[in-house]
């Protein structure tokens, strides 16, 4: 780490730019659903259509999802602050009551999301302590009906609406 700041204010400072937040899911070897709450989820590339995102480098959850071949990204809306929570903790029966369907490729696409990209795995690479996943989009989905996506900033929670 620098030696002109800590982690914790790394942390802190950049935790003034507000990130989106989404919920990486799949099917683990046993065909159990998995899930990972994202807050570094971007747009790679249009032409071929690539996304990219930065699970942690000791998640259990991911290499579980990865074995797949395949992952759906699901963005949360405003109202899904339990599942964010919940899923960003690597705890047995995350899915227990929670509605899903399945993406084309058999990964979760968890009811209430706002849009859904379903995709297979281009590349990962090790970038620090994550690693740097890029995925091919297969399929897409805009969902209506919530109006506010959710975003993470300052440590917390918050839903934020596109200006009319």
């Amino acid at each position: 780490m620098n030696k002109a700041f800590n982690s914790k204010q790394f942390r802190q400072v950049l935790g003034n730019f507000p990130t989106g937040v989404v919920i990486v899911s799949g099917i683990d070897k046993s065909g159990l659903p998995q899930g990972v709450t994202i807050g570094s989820f971007t747009s790679v590339s249009l032409d071929p259509p690539l996304v990219g995102f930065f699970p942690n480098f000791t998640s259990a959850s991911w290499p579980a999802i990865a074995s797949s071949g395949s992952f759906c990204v699901n963005v949360l809306a405003e109202d899904q602050g339990e599942l964010c929570w919940r899923f960003a903790k690597e705890t047995v029966g995350r899915y227990e009551g929670v509605q899903w369907t399945p993406a084309p490729s058999g990964s979760p696409k968890i009811a209430g999301a706002i849009a859904y990209i379903d995709c297979t795995i281009e590349s990962s690479s090790q970038v620090g302590d994550h690693l740097f996943v890029v995925g091919r989009v297969q399929h897409l989905e805009d969902v209506s009906g919530s109006d506010k996506a959710m975003v993470f900033f300052r440590g917390a929670v918050a839903g934020v609406s596109p200006l009319t």
